[in-house]
């Protein structure tokens, strides 16, 4: 009798498991569940910049835990160390620079495999300079009822440019990595006005990237550019938030344009882990992708309705430590430029809506152009060698696994998420560039031919 019941009941939970796999199935929620984390104490990087937002907001709203991970954030001091002690194994992951993983994969500066499987955030830079060089940007400014008429390009800083190279004197700016988004935007910038930002040529020995340059740009830690710039020893920057703010709070320097007027909607952050970390523990890191993509939707639902209790979070000291008053100048939807000149960017810092989390082959592919553009990359590749990096670095089949999960689980919608039986990871030909030209990612070399300044095709320093 006792064998008969036991029968009856593996039969009854068997028929129940394959009922429910056809209910399923039925409503469009099959997918392989992601098994247990094989590593669940994790120790996490970041830079003390507002766009780490997503690690402290997964931290603090709980959901690593809910992944079953328990992790440890901890402020690096600068992006060399943090990359390094991600290669070493000191961090599981970090808070990185988009061009980080590809500037390792492709051995400018350290070399390592490195992987990204998910984007931080779109925009949320801007390029400063002092008061004194403001002043002697704003004659060449157009005006409308009292106030600059942004965006504000280069051209007007071509003029004081050349006044210093007439006297002799070096203008100085300063940017945050060699392989940094701030470093190619801010040449992105200067470039588009007729100002050349020098040359790499790391054939030859030669990384200070400032061969053949009327600006030069050199690396300063983020936290450390207002007062670099106060100093005198930088006369602008390009930074993330709220570096770019506190110049204004401080009354030392005005921002004149956002990366968003640069490159609307460009990518700027990613999270990311060696190759062998992802090898060693895939459920774990599919988890972190989880917890990160469910921050990352937090941030931005509802027409950014918890970035005050955002502000709040990152405004603590073990986050990114500045006064409330000055990340919430960006973060709530708003960006100051002259003191008192503060206008709508509701899209200033995007950590979610636009497919924001989706590592894009095509935003591998522009960093990649842009290394290429000043000489990082030393001779002409072919465009399969483009498509080769951006497959082997950023990883979209790991981001659609923890999506998939987070669809299933009833967490997020499927429409929040591109459609990834037709994704490609190519956005379209991207047309919101300061200077107007036409970004194609299927296209790296017809692209880098479009520029007046840089290298392209067999150019070599």
């Amino acid at each position: 009798m006792q064998n008969l019941i036991t029968v009856n009941l593996q039969q009854i939970i068997k028929t129940t498991i394959v009922t429910a796999v056809l209910s399923a199935s039925v409503i469009g929620f099959t997918h392989a569940e992601v098994g247990e984390p094989e590593k669940e104490d994790l120790k996490f990087g970041f830079i003390k910049l507002t766009d780490m937002a997503p690690l402290a907001v997964a931290y603090e709203k709980g959901y690593f835990e809910d992944e079953g991970l328990y992790v440890q954030l901890e402020a690096q001091a600068n992006w060399k160390v943090l990359l390094d002690r991600v290669i070493t194994g000191e961090l599981d992951g970090a808070h990185m620079l988009a061009g980080q993983p590809l500037g390792a994969t492709i051995g400018f500066g350290t070399k390592a495999d490195i992987i990204t499987a998910f984007s931080m955030d779109l925009n949320g830079n801007a390029i400063t300079v002092s008061n004194d060089i403001w002043a002697q940007m704003k004659p060449h400014v157009p005006h409308e009822g009292g106030k600059p008429v942004h965006p504000i390009k280069a051209d007007a800083l071509k003029p004081v440019v050349d006044s210093y190279i007439e006297q002799g004197k070096p203008f100085n700016m300063g940017m945050v990595f060699p392989v940094s988004t701030h470093n190619y935007e801010l040449r992105y910038w200067l470039a588009a006005g007729g100002i050349h930002p020098g040359y790499y040529a790391p054939h030859k020995g030669d990384t200070s990237g400032k061969i053949d340059a009327d600006a030069l740009l050199s690396v300063t830690p983020p936290p450390q550019m207002p007062s670099t710039m106060e100093a005198g020893t930088i006369y602008g920057y390009c930074v993330g938030e709220p570096w770019n703010q506190q110049a204004v709070f401080k009354g030392i320097g005005v921002p004149v344009v956002t990366d968003y007027e640069i490159w609307k909607n460009n990518p700027e952050k990613v999270f990311g882990v060696s190759q062998g970390w992802a090898d060693e523990y895939p459920n774990t890191h599919i988890r972190v992708v989880k917890a990160m993509i469910r921050a990352a939707k937090w941030l931005d639902e509802e027409n950014n309705k918890n970035r005050p209790e955002a502000v709040k979070i990152l405004s603590k000291s073990q986050y990114v430590g500045a006064d409330y008053d000055v990340i919430a100048n960006s973060m709530t939807g708003t960006f100051e430029y002259e003191k008192g000149d503060k206008r709508e960017v509701p899209d200033f810092n995007v950590f979610f809506r636009y497919n924001a989390t989706y590592p894009y082959y095509s935003d591998a592919i522009w960093y990649l152009t842009q290394m290429r553009r000043w000489g990082q990359i030393s001779d002409n590749k072919p465009d399969s060698w483009y498509m080769d990096i951006a497959k082997k670095v950023y990883r979209p089949d790991i981001y659609a696994t923890a999506a998939k999960e987070l669809i299933a689980d009833g967490v997020i919608d499927a429409s929040e998420f591109p459609n990834f039986k037709t994704e490609t990871g190519f956005k379209p030909p991207q047309t919101h560039f300061i200077d107007n030209i036409v970004y194609d990612g299927s296209k790296p070399n017809a692209y880098l031919d479009k520029f007046d300044i840089g290298l392209k095709k067999d150019d070599k320093i």
